[in-house]
Protein backbone atom coordinates (compact mmCIF):
# COMPACT_ATOMS: atom_id res chain seq x y z
CA UNK A 1 0.00 0.00 0.00
CA UNK A 2 1.01 3.43 -1.09
CA UNK A 3 1.60 5.75 1.61
CA UNK A 4 0.13 8.88 1.60
CA UNK A 5 1.67 12.53 2.98
CA UNK A 6 -0.01 13.12 5.54
CA UNK A 7 0.39 16.98 6.10
CA UNK A 8 -0.31 17.80 2.81
CA UNK A 9 -3.70 15.31 2.85
CA UNK A 10 -4.43 18.30 5.68
CA UNK A 11 -3.32 21.05 3.89
CA UNK A 12 -5.55 19.97 0.67
CA UNK A 13 -8.72 19.41 3.60
CA UNK A 14 -8.63 22.72 4.56
CA UNK A 15 -8.43 24.20 0.91
CA UNK A 16 -11.10 22.36 0.14
CA UNK A 17 -12.86 23.52 3.09
CA UNK A 18 -12.43 27.02 2.07
CA UNK A 19 -12.93 26.57 -1.81
CA UNK A 20 -15.93 25.19 -0.98
CA UNK A 21 -16.59 28.33 1.53
CA UNK A 22 -15.99 30.69 -1.11
CA UNK A 23 -18.00 28.90 -3.59
CA UNK A 24 -21.30 28.64 -1.09
CA UNK A 25 -21.06 32.38 0.00
CA UNK A 26 -18.77 34.28 -2.02
CA UNK A 27 -20.42 36.14 -5.21
CA UNK A 28 -17.98 38.74 -5.59
CA UNK A 29 -15.44 39.68 -8.64
CA UNK A 30 -12.24 38.96 -7.46
CA UNK A 31 -12.55 36.32 -4.25
CA UNK A 32 -14.58 33.93 -6.24
CA UNK A 33 -13.10 34.16 -9.66
CA UNK A 34 -9.64 34.61 -8.90
CA UNK A 35 -8.50 34.28 -5.87
CA UNK A 36 -10.54 30.65 -5.81
CA UNK A 37 -8.55 29.74 -9.12
CA UNK A 38 -5.71 30.83 -7.46
CA UNK A 39 -6.41 28.30 -4.55
CA UNK A 40 -8.06 25.61 -6.37
CA UNK A 41 -4.34 25.64 -8.86
CA UNK A 42 -2.66 24.95 -4.91
CA UNK A 43 -5.25 22.27 -4.01
CA UNK A 44 -5.03 20.11 -7.17
CA UNK A 45 -1.15 20.53 -6.41
CA UNK A 46 -1.80 19.37 -2.98
CA UNK A 47 -3.89 17.05 -3.78
CA UNK A 48 -1.46 14.64 -6.50
CA UNK A 49 1.42 15.39 -3.91
CA UNK A 50 -0.83 13.62 -1.31
CA UNK A 51 -0.47 10.53 -2.61
CA UNK A 52 2.78 10.93 -5.13
CA UNK A 53 6.27 10.75 -4.32
CA UNK A 54 7.28 12.41 -7.52
CA UNK A 55 8.91 15.86 -7.22
CA UNK A 56 7.56 18.83 -6.47
CA UNK A 57 8.15 20.27 -10.06
CA UNK A 58 6.56 17.91 -11.77
CA UNK A 59 3.62 17.95 -9.70
CA UNK A 60 3.58 21.27 -10.61
CA UNK A 61 3.49 21.22 -14.06
CA UNK A 62 0.90 18.18 -14.11
CA UNK A 63 -0.85 20.54 -12.14
CA UNK A 64 -1.07 23.19 -14.62
CA UNK A 65 -1.65 20.78 -17.45
CA UNK A 66 -4.72 19.70 -15.63
CA UNK A 67 -5.75 23.03 -15.20
CA UNK A 68 -4.95 24.39 -18.35
CA UNK A 69 -6.71 21.83 -19.91
CA UNK A 70 -9.63 22.28 -18.43
CA UNK A 71 -9.57 25.85 -19.18
CA UNK A 72 -9.24 24.94 -22.68
CA UNK A 73 -12.64 22.61 -22.26
CA UNK A 74 -14.29 25.62 -20.85
CA UNK A 75 -13.17 27.76 -24.52
CA UNK A 76 -14.37 24.72 -26.52
CA UNK A 77 -17.79 24.63 -24.69
CA UNK A 78 -17.11 21.01 -23.94
CA UNK A 79 -20.05 20.44 -21.52
CA UNK A 80 -22.15 21.44 -24.18
CA UNK A 81 -20.72 19.70 -26.99
CA UNK A 82 -21.20 16.60 -24.94
CA UNK A 83 -24.86 17.38 -23.39
CA UNK A 84 -24.04 17.70 -20.49
CA UNK A 85 -24.21 21.15 -19.47
CA UNK A 86 -27.61 20.88 -17.59
CA UNK A 87 -25.64 18.96 -14.72
CA UNK A 88 -24.99 21.35 -12.24
CA UNK A 89 -22.05 19.72 -10.38
CA UNK A 90 -19.92 19.57 -13.63
CA UNK A 91 -20.36 23.21 -14.07
CA UNK A 92 -19.70 23.97 -10.79
CA UNK A 93 -16.09 21.18 -10.98
CA UNK A 94 -15.13 22.07 -14.34
CA UNK A 95 -16.84 25.63 -15.22
CA UNK A 96 -18.00 27.03 -18.10
CA UNK A 97 -16.04 30.34 -19.35
CA UNK A 98 -12.72 30.73 -20.85
CA UNK A 99 -10.77 33.09 -18.94
CA UNK A 100 -7.01 33.91 -19.75
CA UNK A 101 -7.40 35.56 -15.93
CA UNK A 102 -8.07 32.16 -14.89
CA UNK A 103 -5.17 30.75 -16.26
CA UNK A 104 -3.06 34.00 -14.69
CA UNK A 105 -4.49 32.76 -11.34
CA UNK A 106 -3.47 28.85 -11.75
CA UNK A 107 -0.18 29.54 -13.09
CA UNK A 108 0.47 32.31 -10.21
CA UNK A 109 -1.04 29.59 -7.39
CA UNK A 110 1.81 27.02 -8.75
CA UNK A 111 4.26 29.74 -8.81
CA UNK A 112 3.67 30.36 -4.87
CA UNK A 113 3.30 26.84 -4.28
CA UNK A 114 7.19 25.96 -5.73
CA UNK A 115 8.30 29.52 -4.31
CA UNK A 116 7.63 27.72 -0.95
CA UNK A 117 9.01 24.45 -1.38
CA UNK A 118 11.47 25.69 -2.95
CA UNK A 119 12.34 27.91 0.10
CA UNK A 120 12.22 25.76 2.37
CA UNK A 121 14.65 23.24 0.62
CA UNK A 122 17.18 26.64 0.56
CA UNK A 123 16.49 26.35 4.71
CA UNK A 124 17.57 22.85 5.09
Amino acid sequence: MKSINKTYLVISILLLIVEIIIALFVNDQFIRPIFGDYLASILLFYMIATFSKISENKIALITLLISYTIEILQYIHILELLHLNKIKILNIVLGNSFSWTDMLAYTLGILTVLLIHNFKKLQS
